[in-house]
Order: structure tokens, then C-alpha cells, then sequence
């Protein structure tokens, strides 16, 4: 469906419009109202109640302009029933004449409590001359950027929309008896409500977004999302991978030298991730489960089923401490069944690399495991059948894909399963997940005690360091985790170091070792064997420690400046304890004073130890951007749903485009061109 251009504009105005996201007329009238101010009506100044948004005309009785403590000018107007202060911080010489004593003025504006009285500041003002009619319409606040008036561009938008009326752009795309189904108002017809509301809206209904114009469009808009999500799925079913069918023999052997049997929840995914990769088409499936619930030796399954049928298995991690955890465990549960592993860093020798290329280029190794070094050109797979990517959210797109392709091109695409262990609240996985299958493990292994989480002030240090000493000479472990600096690596360094120096003076008769980022790979791996092995007490840790890290023995875990931290970091850190039989206890050292969000985070982590439910409060703290992080997800982000108090909507346009894509497809494709356009391709990735 083509969209109409704009019509002849100077270079400067479509420069701004373009820093709106508007390239066309149809970018223009989908440029729907932030808010709405209220023309239509008159009110006495003596009715216009503090805190309100209202209209009122009166006549200039007194203006002057002060110079203290700020330039300002001052107009006082009045009525039959009374007078109200305007001030105005940043005004023209010509505006104090315009509003000179004897000029009726008409103002818009909230009405607040003054030193002298009722007032507005910067009111919207016009002088009224030969009885100035009211407007018949709510009038729409739009969002703009600097040098765009807001007159301009509702000008604007009032001439696309007759330019794409003019040439039949905006007809109804969808269906008839889907608009019936779903009680959905006119397409056309909701836009004009909304960009021109008669008087007799409820304006409640419109700013809070509940109008049924506002829910056409914000049903329109899932539906496109979902529409290409849906797309993307089917595509994928028509793509070729290799079929590998249920292997029994390697599966059933790992089983058995296990020290610990499956839960229901693992049984369950490792069938649902078996049926798949059993398919001619690739598996694309998300694999979610809190921090604990195995994941892992479900991973590890899977492989087996690849393997058994002849196909390498790649596994990649985003860190070097987590991918050299998944080399140490998966080598210790598939060396001995006869599997070949192998290793690919970014930190290993020259010699020791070209090694394990060969081994990965021929198929000696068929399970490869290692970091973003993985998708590198020089890294060449025998025969790729599986990629296993854990903690998916923090790999960009193209990183994602270049792995895929690594199994021979658009000829043959490997399976993929990806892992997470922050968990997708279902709303965000109705939308922006709805291209992929998801199994969830909602159940912890047996044994496992809830950690006991702490919020304790800062001041209160000294009672924490006795309890570290308390439990380490008691011989557990412990962590002390040093805050996120986000501005800068080498602060957060510092910081570790000076801690690290000081709890060694604190506790000379501890064995104490510090971890970091910057350390090299084999520094970080003996550092996290001693650990392992007990001969390290304490711990003190940069956040690198994040993920992965998995020592039983440590059972205390301090976290400074907690308040810095976002809920899934605290969540994930919180998991590396309590991972053995003695509970776990997390403590979060916090400095006043507290920032209204960092309270609520801090309340949060407190008050849930799910980690779906962490995830869901999450969202409504963060929103669907910052939790899922734009950049890389290279998903476009929804305008004018909102997940949470649009869930049936959501619910609702997934179930319509499974319908239009089986009974309209011509209609499904105008739909996703006129709301997504050149955005499509990002749901792609």
C-alpha cells in the first residue's frame, strides 16, 4: 500500500518533522495527541479551583513587570466574580503592549495557589475582540520538537489527512466481521475523533486512553505487531534444517551418572525442545527459568539429541566466567559418554585457538561452547545442527544471526534454543516474543531454601562485617559484591580493589581474593577454582559474578549500594547463593537518601524472591524499552498500547491474526504495511 509523500515543504520544517519520526502523510496522521485542553467553555475566575485545568476571560486591570527575584512580567485580570494573577517569566515587549490595562484577555492555563492569591503561569492568552466565538472542539496537544509550533503542526496534519482522504489511503483494511467480532469503532472515524474531538467527549475518556477511538487504534497497532511476528513464525516452518529425532541412548546415559533427577518442569520442556528438533524446519524456542531451575542439564539434552544424529552443538555465553562454567560442567557430564568439547575465547593463546578450530572445523569437538568469539569469520562448524545461546537478551540481533548462518547458510539453518534466566512477563511474550515457542521451568529442584533477603543502611556496616566473619569461620563462604558504577568501569575497579584492601585488614585470618572484569581469562578461572574448592572464604566481586557462577559451599552474599542496581542484576546475584543446604541470605547495604524508584526496586526484591513476578513489577517500573533494551532487541516499540492495561487487546489482536493470515492475507499485508512500513523488517531478526 503506498503512502502519500509529504506535499512541497521548505528543507527546515521537514528536518523537524523528521526528528519526529514523520517522513510521510501517513507518519503525520498517525501522530496522535499526547493530551487535550478544553476551549469549549467559559468559567467564572471565582470557580477556577487550584489544581485545575480550565478557561476563564477578563478584562487587564493592573500589569507590571518585577525584577525581583526574577524578571517577570505580572497581569492581573478580572470578572464579575473576580481576579486572577498571570505571570509570565519569558515574555516580548510586545506582549506588554497587546496586554495592556483595558484589554480583555481569554487564558487557558492550570490554576495553582499564589502569594497573592489564584494564578496562572504562562497561560495560553488571546485577546479577545467583537465577541470571539469558543471553539466547538477539544483542542489536541501534540508532541513536538524545538522551532515546530504546535498551531504548525496540527495545521499539517489537518492537510495530510485530506490529501490521504483525497486519494482513498485511509480506507478500512480490516474485515467487516473482525470489526464486528471485536466491537471495533471505524478506522477513519476514530482518527478524526481524535485528532478533532467534539465538545461532548468525555475528556477523562480521551487522555486516559480508554475511548473507543483509542482502542481501534491501539488495536491496530498490535495487530501489525503481531501480524509480522505471526509471518516471521510461519516463514520459518517453510525453511530447512536438519531433522533430528529423539537419540535415547546418549540422553538415558547422562541420566543415569547424574547426581540428582529431573523435575517435572524439566521433563516436561525437554520433550517440548525434543518434538522440535525433531522437525525438518528450525527450532526457534526461548527457554526461560528463575535463577536455579536448571537449565543447564536441560541444554545439555538437548545437545545429546543433536549429537546422536551427527550435528555439532554450539553454546554461547556472554561472559567468560559463564561460558567457562557451562565448558567445565558440560565436560564433566559429556567427556565421559565419548563427546568431543571444545573452547573458543577471545583470551586464548594463539597455538591453543588454532587447536580448537581444527577440532571444531572437522567435528572432533561437537559441542563447542565460548563467548561472542563463536560467530567470528575464522570460526568454521563441520556440521552445525544446534545453537544454545544462554542469557539471549544480552546478545544484539546481527550477533544472534551470524551464529545461525554458521550452519550453512539459507540452504540448511541450524536450531536454536535460547536461554534466559529473567524471566519475560506473559504480556511481553504475547507481543514482542510471539515469532518464538516458549517452555518455562517454573519449578525449583528439591532442597533448594528460598533465599532470605535483607535491607540494611549503610550505617549499619559493622554489624554486617561480623556476620561475615561469623559465617566463614563456620566454614560456609560469602561474596561481597561491589556496587555498579555505570559511568565508569575504572571507578567501579577502584572501588573493588579499595574494598578488597580494606576486608583484608579487617579479616587477617580469612582467605580473601578479588575478581574483576579486567582480570585475564586464566587469572578469573584459577580465582573461581579456588573459590570453588573452598580455599577462597571471601570473595569480593565486581558484578561480573552476574550469572553463572554456581560454588554450593557460599551461602552469605553483601551487595553495596544496592539502590544503584536494576531488579534483574539483583535478582540474578541473589541466585549465586543458596545453592547447597544451608539457606542462603542476601544482604543489600543501602546509603540514604533513596530515590523514589531505587525505594520501590528495593521494596520489590524484598518482597519477592519469584522471579516472574520480579520481572512483572519490573516492567511496570521500567516499561517494555528499558526492560528489554531497544538496542538490541531491534524491536519497535509500541506508541500507543500499553501492555499491562492493554492485555485483552493484546489478547485479542493475537487470536485475530492467526484469523487474517489464514482468511485475508491480502488484508493482513496492507495492515502491517500501513503500521509498520519500513519498520517490518526489524521483527525479522
Amino acid at each position: 500500500m503506498a503512502v502519500s509523500s509529504f506535499g512541497s515543504l521548505d528543507e527546515a520544517l521537514r528536518k523537524k518533522l523528521e526528528k519526529l519520526g514523520l517522513f510521510s502523510d501517513l507518519d503525520l496522521v498517525l501522530h496522535l495527541p499526547l493530551r487535550y485542553e478544553d476551549e469549549t467553555q467559559l468559567l467564572p475566575i471565582s470557580a477556577a479551583i487550584p489544581g485545575n485545568l480550565v478557561q476563564v476571560e477578563g478584562v487587564v486591570v493592573e500589569q507590571e513587570i518585577l525584577l525581583r527575584p526574577r524578571r517577570q512580567l505580572v497581569c492581573r485580570i478580572s470578572d464579575d466574580s473576580g481576579t486572577l494573577c498571570l505571570r509570565f517569566f519569558s515574555f516580548y515587549a510586545s506582549q506588554t503592549v497587546a496586554w495592556s490595562p483595558g484589554t480583555r484577555l481569554r487564558v487557558l492555563g492550570e490554576v495553582r495557589a499564589g502569594f497573592r492569591g489564584a494564578e496562572m503561569v504562562h497561560p495560553k492568552c488571546r485577546v479577545v475582540r467583537d465577541n470571539l466565538p469558543l471553539a466547538t472542539t477539544l483542542t489536541p496537544v501534540y508532541p513536538v520538537t524545538a522551532g515546530l509550533p504546535q498551531r504548525t503542526l496540527s495545521r499539517l496534519i489537518t492537510q495530510a489527512f485530506a490529501r490521504l482522504q483525497q486519494k482513498q489511503l485511509l480506507q478500512e483494511i480490516l474485515p467487516q466481521t473482525i470489526l464486528s467480532a471485536c466491537q471495533l469503532s471505524g478506522f477513519v472515524d476514530s482518527l478524526s475523533l481524535l485528532h478533532c474531538p467534539p465538545a461532548g467527549v468525555p475528556m477523562a475518556a480521551l487522555q486516559q486512553r480508554s475511548h473507543p477511538a483509542w482502542q481501534r487504534i491501539k488495536f491496530d497497532e498490535l495487530l501489525a505487531q503481531q501480524l509480522s511476528l505471526r509471518c516471521h513464525y510461519h516463514q520459518r516452518h517453510s525453511q530447512r534444517a536438519p531433522a533430528l529425532p529423539q537419540q535415547a541412548g546418549l540422553q538415558q546415559k547422562l541420566l543415569a551418572v547424574l547426581p540428582f533427577g529431573l523435575t517435572d518442569a524439566q521433563r516436561k520442556v525437554v520433550a517440548e525442545i525434543g518434538r522440535d528438533l525433531a522437525q525438518p524446519y528450525p527450532m526457534q524456542r526461548l527457554l526461560q527459568g528463575d535463577v536455579g531451575s536448571g537449565k543447564t542439564v536441560v541444554a545439555a539434552l538437548a545437545a545429546l539429541q543433536a549429537i546422536g544424529n551427527g550435528y555439532q552443538v554450539a553454546v554461547m555465553a556472554p561472559t567468560e566466567i559463564l561460558a567457562e562454567q557451562h565448558f567445565r560442567k558440560l565436560s564433566d557430564w559429556l567427556i565421559p559418554l565419548g563427546v568431543g568439547v571444545g573452547w573458543l575465547s577471545g583470551s586464548q593463546k594463539k597455538n591453543q585457538r588454532q587447536l580448537e578450530l581444527e577440532r571444531t572445523a572437522t567435528g572432533a569437538a561437537m559441542l563447542v561452547i565460548g563467548t561472542h568469539a563463536l560467530f567470528q569469520e575464522t570460526v568454521q562448524f563441520n556440521r552445525l545442527g544446534l545453537v544454545v545461546i544462554d542469557e539471549q537478551h544480552r546478545f544484539g540481533v546481527g550477533q544472534r544471526l551470524a551464529l545461525r548462518l554458521k550452519g550453512g547458510g539459507e540452504a540448511s539453518i541450524p536450531h536454536q534454543l535460547m536461554m534466559s534466566a529473567t524471566p519475560i512477563p506473559r504480556t511481553l511474550s504475547m507481543s514482542y516474543f510471539a515469532d518464538l515457542d516458549v517452555s518455562v521451568i517454573n519449578q525449583l529442584p528439591p532442597g533448594r531454601s528460598p533465599v532470605v533477603t535483607r535491607l540494611i543502611d549503610d550505617s549499619r556496616r559493622d554489624e554486617i562485617v561480623a556476620r561475615i566473619r561469623e559465617a566463614c569461620l563456620a566454614g560456609r563462604q560469602a561474596y561481597w559484591v561491589c556496587p555498579l558504577i555505570e559511568e565508569s568501569e575504572a571507578l567501579q575497579l577502584k572501588t573493588a580493589v579499595e574494598t578488597c584492601e580494606t576486608l583484608s585488614q579487617t579479616f587477617p585470618e580469612l582467605s580473601i581474593a578479588l575478581i574483576h572484569g579486567r582480570l585475564g581469562s586464566e587469572e578469573k578461572s584459577a580465582i573461581m577454582a579456588q573459590f570453588s574448592q573452598g580455599t577462597v572464604q571471601l570473595l569480593v566481586a565486581t558484578t561480573v559474578i552476574e550469572v553463572g557462577v554456581d560454588v554450593p559451599n557460599a551461602s552469605l552474599m553483601v551487595i553495596e549500594h544496592a539502590e544503584r542496581m536494576g531488579l534483574s542484576q539483583l535478582h540474578q546475584l541473589r541466585g549465586r547463593i543458596g545453592r547447597g543446604s544451608a539457606a542462603g541470605v542476601c544482604v543489600l547495604l543501602y546509603q540514604q537518601p533513596l530515590s523514589e524508584v531505587a525505594r520501590k526496586r528495593l521494596q520489590i526484591i524484598f518482597e519477592h524472591g519469584d522471579g516472574f513476578e520480579i520481572a512483572r513489577q519490573d516492567l511496570l517500573l521500567r516499561g517494555p524499552g528499558e526492560f528489554l533494551g531497544t538496542r538490541q532487541s531491534g524491536v519497535p516499540l509500541l506508541r500507543f498500547a500499553d501492555l499491562e492495561e492493554d492485555a485483552d487487546l493484546l489478547e485479542m489482536a493475537r487470536n485475530v491474526a492467526e484469523d487474517m493470515l489464514r482468511d485475508y492475507p491480502h488484508e493482513a499485508q496492507r495492515h502491517m504495511q500501513r503500521w509498520l512500513g519500513r519498520k517490518e523488517d526489524y521483527l525479522r531478526a
